[in-house]
């Protein structure tokens, strides 16, 4: 089959690479229909994460059992399904727990030795604890599988962050960040009966579509400049609710100046840099606390899907470049250039 695989940064290759295959009584072989590039995915094009040469690439995707394992019983192929960002086996202390990210026999898919989303195909280890089943007909509606793509990793990692901001209705939430995440994290609040967002960015194109899916205002400066501009539009208080989709000193520095006395953080955006952003004398004195980490998409799918489903929220304007499995380099490029948002994949 072909696949994504990273060479070196900024080399991205689309290659013949083996076929999947059953390993284990628990797998599926999964045949790609949707997948995508994720913005945690440009830290290793920059080279910024380390990846072994040759090694697969991409964690969101979703398509149709081609062949299940002796033990797997809830799936067979034909059955169309998503998967998160990471496998779990759903049955350990964690998955039951709801933190499937923390399954001792987990693993991100692009692992070294493991399939990598941007393929034709995936072998997915623990296909009864990871996958979850979509509707069939989903398959034929073009926007619907977009939306549910968004369910692998973005719509459910913004809904993380507004979870552990503690959004609840009539509250004030405030988003640092205007990639999918930070885009999906408004959605997310909307979703919750947030009275007021005010979405941080500075590109009108993601503002706009922040706009769509709920943000109330817009705050186009950075730094202390919007710490400022978020304090002016809550008569000096702050946000009850603060989501970080960005992972760097300033974003989470500007996260803390932006949050109420009283309030949280939701922090998903990935760290990278050297330092945190965070003075925990300033987090102690005024009672903010701080809530987040991977989010363990798989306990939310089940939640979040029935309202893709019947278009309550529909997070497929994340989206705005679609490729073929030839133009993956291409789409990596142009979401480092910042000239596309998130691009989708479709092999």
């Amino acid at each position: 089959m072909r696949a994504t695989v990273i060479h070196a940064p900024h080399d991205i290759r689309v290659e013949e690479v083996p076929d999947p295959a059953i390993q284990q009584p628990t797998d599926v072989v999964l045949r790609v229909l949707r997948a995508c590039i994720c913005g945690s995915d440009l830290w290793a094009y920059r080279g910024e994460s380390a990846r072994r040469p040759g090694q697969r690439i991409g964690h969101e995707f979703l398509g149709v059992v081609e062949e299940a394992g002796s033990a797997v019983s809830g799936f067979a192929p034909g059955d169309l399904v998503v998967a998160p960002f990471v496998w779990s086996d759903g049955t350990c202390d964690f998955c039951g727990e709801g933190l499937h990210t923390s399954c001792p026999q987990g693993g991100f898919w692009g692992s070294v030795g493991f399939d990598g989303g941007q393929g034709e195909a995936v072998r997915v280890p623990f296909a009864d604890g990871t996958l979850v089943k979509l509707p069939a007909e989903a398959a034929s509606d073009d926007r619907l599988l977009t939306a549910l793509l968004a369910l692998s990793d973005v719509m459910g990692t913004g809904h993380h962050a507004a979870v552990g901001a503690g959004v609840r209705a009539g509250s004030t939430v405030a988003v640092v960040g205007d990639g999918a995440v930070g885009l999906c994290g408004v959605l997310a609040a909307k979703r919750l009966g947030a009275e007021r967002i005010i979405a941080l960015g500075r590109h009108q194109v993601r503002t706009d579509i922040a706009k769509t899916f709920g943000a109330t205002d817009v705050v186009a400066e950075r730094g202390e400049a919007a710490v400022a501009a978020v304090r002016e539009l809550t008569g000096g208080q702050g946000a009850h609710a603060v989501i970080e989709a960005v992972g760097t000193e300033q974003s989470m520095r500007t996260a803390v100046g932006i949050t109420r006395d009283g309030g949280a953080i939701g922090y998903v955006g990935v760290p990278h840099g050297s330092g945190t952003g965070l003075d925990l004398g300033v987090m102690f004195d005024r009672n903010i606390a701080l809530r987040g980490g991977v989010a363990p998409v798989r306990a939310y799918i089940p939640e979040l899907l029935p309202d893709i489903l019947d278009g309550t929220i529909d997070p497929s304007p994340v989206f705005d470049l679609s490729v073929g499995l030839d133009g993956v380099p291409a789409g990596y490029k142009a979401m480092d250039e910042r000239t596309a948002l998130k691009v989708i994949i479709k092999p």
